[in-house]
């Protein structure tokens, strides 16, 4: 195992050197870069960048301002004719775009490997304040979620396999089936519509992560409060995703159930009880407690940015998109960065669980 452990760490660097090649290759055919960006807010044209690019380039934009030519000048950038071409190389310079492509690249990728991410283009503050700053939105999402998930589908799951065909089994395989068709986003709209403020209940709270008054709160009611506001966004994101863990369990119960070892222990005169937890739960549970790392990654992020909107929760998944939006590239390659390598990462720690379950596993025997 350790051999293979070595194989697949170091099989982590070519690929995630090669999702950065590929994502910064196809952002330089991209329009609209963060040049563009300044010069429509120049212009008045600009919608979505920010108004603060940081690093005194408010000073740059201010003096550029006023720098427009007698006449229209010949630009690769759309809507910047009429500027001073020396504005438009002090936006270059300002953004890194004096360099070539390659050059850019590899000195992105060479702070990368000491975890120095920059600075945001748009909001004075670097990369990983801004990421520190949305974590705990996500994060509470995402840990919530799992352990909800795991909570209600694997007795649900096991127990629509012990009574697979009944009428338990079939009404909720429907409810389970609806939950996972409706989209995320619009049983937020309902929940809010119902139970927070809507047209019916105010039970709920329809934003934050917590209360205006949570600092004056005590400890008791710091954790009810924060709870409290989890309540809807939970339920919006994890009624999907209770089908696939409920319907995972069930089908890892059927196979071991249907197994010679089962019939075998049945006959020696043990109770279905004694079969079910003593003999199968640790064979069925293999798949599913391995794949709790991706789980737990998958419920990160999954529905973030739709449930965080609705919901006015400021975590990743909305830093991640108006990041895109904005062109702020340093924060959508530091993101795409550190979760590319996190995603590989638990990849290797999930294989490394399927051998602690059952150590019968030997990845060293394949190839990787």
């Amino acid at each position: 195992m350790t051999a293979y452990l070595i194989k697949r760490l170091l099989l982590v660097i070519p690929t995630v050197f090669g999702i950065m090649v590929i994502s910064f290759a196809v952002i330089q055919f991209a329009p609209g870069g963060p040049v563009e960006q300044v010069i429509a807010k120049l212009s008045g044209t600009d919608t979505s960048a920010t108004a603060r690019i940081g690093g005194g380039q408010s000073d740059t934009m201010a003096a550029g301002g006023g720098q427009l030519a007698a006449d229209a000048t010949t630009s690769k950038y759309r809507g910047a004719q009429g500027l001073d071409p020396e504005f438009i190389k002090q936006l270059e310079k300002q953004f890194g775009f004096d360099k070539p492509a390659h050059e850019r690249f590899l000195l992105m990728m060479q702070n990368y490997l000491v975890f120095d991410f920059g600075k945001s283009y748009f909001r004075d503050t670097s990369v990983l304040q801004l990421i520190k700053e949305k974590l705990p939105v996500s994060i509470s999402l995402g840990i919530w979620m799992t352990l909800l998930t795991y909570l209600v589908s694997v007795p649900l799951g096991i127990r629509k396999a012990v009574r697979d065909g009944e009428p338990f089994d079939a009404w909720t395989s429907g409810v389970l089936v609806i939950g996972y068709a409706v989209p995320g986003f619009l049983v937020a709209v309902l929940l809010l519509v119902l139970f927070a403020g809507g047209s019916f209940m105010q039970i709920f709270p329809s934003r934050g992560l917590v209360s205006e008054n949570w600092g004056e709160l005590s400890l008791w009611g710091k954790v009810v409060d924060y709870f409290w506001h989890l309540t809807l966004p939970l339920i919006a994101i994890a009624l999907g995703a209770f089908t696939t863990m409920a319907f995972l369990t069930k089908n890892s119960f059927l196979d071991e159930i249907r197994k010679q070892y089962v019939l075998t222990a049945r006959a020696k005169g043990l109770t279905e009880r004694q079969v079910l937890y003593g003999h199968v739960f640790r064979n069925a549970m293999l798949l599913i407690i391995a794949g709790f790392p991706g789980t737990f990654i998958g419920a990160f992020f999954r529905g973030a940015l739709l449930i965080e909107t609705i919901f006015s929760l400021d975590g990743l998944g909305l830093l991640g998109f108006e990041s895109i939006i904005n062109r702020d590239y340093p924060v959508v390659f530091a993101t795409l960065y550190i979760f590319s390598l996190l995603g590989l990462l638990i990849n290797l720690l999930s294989d490394f669980i399927y051998t602690l379950v059952d150590p019968r596993i030997d990845f060293e025997s394949r190839e990787v």
